[in-house]
């Protein structure tokens, strides 16, 4: 039984999901197996997946009988996974080859943590490198991830029984901010590694590039996770502050 089950939701990612699974394939951690989810992609995302697999018994292709969106889908792979430890990666990130390693490190010295994350380097869509890097707190709280969020899904690692139960909720909200909160309203804290073992695509176009709309999905996620409604507005605005910031310093380090 594999540790790591690392969790790949794929819609329309024929120009990148190659380069992904390769920055699975290449981590110096090697007991994972990873399970790529095709979420019905009219380009050939299925096609290159199937290839990968064919070649790579560790990829395991999973396809939804229709349209689900990214909630369901990591939902879905999350219940197929073997691993103890589910890891996220989206379809257009990359991963330092050392993420994994050094994570299970980490695990290894916090015997009591269920969440883990590191921190964020950032490229174009073209693979330019942007010289932004998102840091992580060495113990990130539930009042601290409040005010900012600095766990990227890509570079979460979550303790698999703890994401079955808490589960991420519906896309018209950000659903892996919630599921973070949820956790870490249980449990003291996320354990962060302050390297930037993940690579985010930086795309403008990404639905939290969208500030109106962006703010719609966290005035959500604060009502999904019981906030009532001026608490949630007022958390909302907070936090749309960090992230404008955040997005111009990244659109900026060129």
């Amino acid at each position: 039984m594999p540790t790591v089950s690392v969790i790949m939701p794929a819609y329309n990612a024929a120009p990148y999901i190659e380069a992904a699974i390769a920055s699975v394939q290449h981590q110096t951690y090697t007991d994972w197996e990873l399970l790529v989810v095709n979420d019905c992609s009219k380009d050939d995302t299925a096609a290159i997946v199937r290839r990968l697999a064919a070649e790579d018994e560790r990829i395991i292709f999973l396809e939804n009988e229709k349209n689900c969106g990214v909630s369901f889908t990591r939902n879905f792979a999350v219940s197929q996974a073997k691993g103890t430890w589910i890891a996220f990666l989206d379809s257009d990130d990359l991963w330092r080859e050392d993420k994994l390693e050094k994570q299970m490190v980490q695990v290894s010295r916090h015997p009591d943590g269920v969440l883990f994350y590191t921190a964020s380097g950032f490229i174009t869509f073209d693979n330019q490198p942007l010289h932004y890097v998102m840091p992580a707190e060495e113990q990130m709280t539930y009042r601290m991830l409040l005010r900012r969020n600095l766990l990227s899904c890509s570079s979460v690692l979550v303790r698999k029984d703890v994401m079955e139960q808490v589960k991420m909720g519906h896309d018209q909200m950000h659903e892996d901010y919630s599921a973070w909160l949820t956790i870490l309203r249980q449990y003291p804290c996320a354990y962060g590694i302050n390297e930037p073992l993940l690579i985010y695509r930086f795309t403008p176009n990404s639905k939290s590039g969208n500030r109106l709309k962006s703010a719609r999905m966290i005035y959500r996620s604060y009502r999904y996770v019981g906030y009532p409604l001026l608490a949630a507005t007022y958390l909302m605005c907070r936090y749309t502050f960090h992230s404008v910031s955040k997005r111009y310093k990244i659109a900026s380090a060129k």
